[in-house]
C-alpha cells in the first residue's frame, strides 16, 4: 500500500551573495565543481561578495554592516559605516529610479523603526550566470533572469525576491510583447518551485501618488506574515 506524504523543501543556507554591481557584469567561473565554489575572474571590483555563513536567523542589516566594516576597515558601530554601506548599495540602482525609491523607502520607514535588526534588503543579486550574451546565443537565453532586483533572506530559510518591472519586462519598444511576458512568468515559476517567494511591482506604481503608503502597507504585511513584527506595524 502506498500513500502520498507531503514533503517540504529542505532548509538551505546561502553560500555566498554576489550583488550590487555598479559597473560591467562580473565574469564568473566554477572554480570547484565538487564543492560548487565560484570565482569572479573579471570585473570583481564593481560588485560585492558576501561570503559569511548565513544562519537560521537570515541576513539582517547588522550582519551586512559588520561584514562591510571588516571589508572597508571601518568601525562597525559607527553611523558613518552604515551610511557608507547604504550609499554603496544605492549606487548599484543608479539606472533605475523606481528601484532607488523602493530601497530608500525601505530604510527611511523600517530602519527608523527597527534599527539594525531589520532584514537586509540586498539589491541586484546574481542568481544565475551565463558567460555568453544574448547576441552570442542568437537571442535565445539559456537562463532567464540572471539578476534579482532585491533579495531578502529571512529566518527559517525564507527567501523573498522583489522585482520592479519596467517596460522592458513586458514590451518591445512601445509594443506589448507576449514573448517577454511569457519568459517572465516562466522565470517566476522556476523561482517559486526552487523555494523563493516572488513579489512584483510595476515601476509605474512607484511613480504614482501614494506610492509611499503602498510600500509601507506591503512591507508591513510581509513582515507580519513571516512573524517578524507585530500587526501594529
Amino acid at each position: 500500500m502506498f500513500s502520498v506524504v507531503p514533503v517540504g523543501a529542505a532548509p538551505r543556507s546561502a553560500k555566498q551573495l554576489i550583488f550590487a554591481a555598479n559597473g560591467p557584469k562580473p565574469e564568473i567561473v566554477l572554480a570547484d565543481a565538487v564543492d560548487n565554489d565560484v570565482k569572479i575572474v573579471k570585473n570583481a571590483e564593481y560588485c560585492l561578495v558576501y561570503d559569511r555563513p548565513i544562519g537560521p536567523k537570515g541576513l539582517s542589516w547588522i550582519d551586512l554592516t559588520d561584514w562591510w566594516a571588516d571589508r572597508e576597515q571601518m568601525p562597525p558601530d559607527e553611523v558613518e559605516t552604515q551610511r557608507s554601506l547604504y550609499r554603496r548599495l544605492l549606487m548599484s540602482l543608479a539606472s533605475s529610479p523606481p528601484e532607488q525609491k523602493f530601497f530608500r523607502r525601505y530604510f527611511e520607514k523600517f530602519h527608523a523603526e527597527n534599527g539594525l535588526n531589520l532584514p537586509a534588503l540586498v539589491p541586484q543579486v546574481y542568481l544565475h550566470y551565463d558567460p555568453y550574451t544574448l547576441r552570442e546565443r542568437g537571442g535565445a537565453p539559456v537562463l532567464n533572469r540572471q539578476r534579482m532586483d532585491f533579495l531578502l533572506l529571512l529566518p527559517r530559510a525564507v527567501r523573498i525576491v522583489i522585482e520592479i518591472d519596467g517596460k522592458q519586462h513586458y514590451a518591445d519598444e512601445n509594443a506589448a510583447s507576449p514573448r517577454r511576458y511569457a519568459e517572465m512568468m516562466h522565470a517566476d515559476r522556476d523561482l517559486r518551485l526552487s523555494g523563493y517567494e516572488v513579489y512584483r511591482f510595476g515601476a509605474q506604481e512607484l511613480l504614482d501618488t501614494g506610492w509611499e503608503s503602498l510600500l509601507d502597507d506591503f512591507l508591513g504585511a510581509l513582515f507580519v506574515r513571516h512573524g517578524l513584527y507585530s500587526p501594529t506595524f
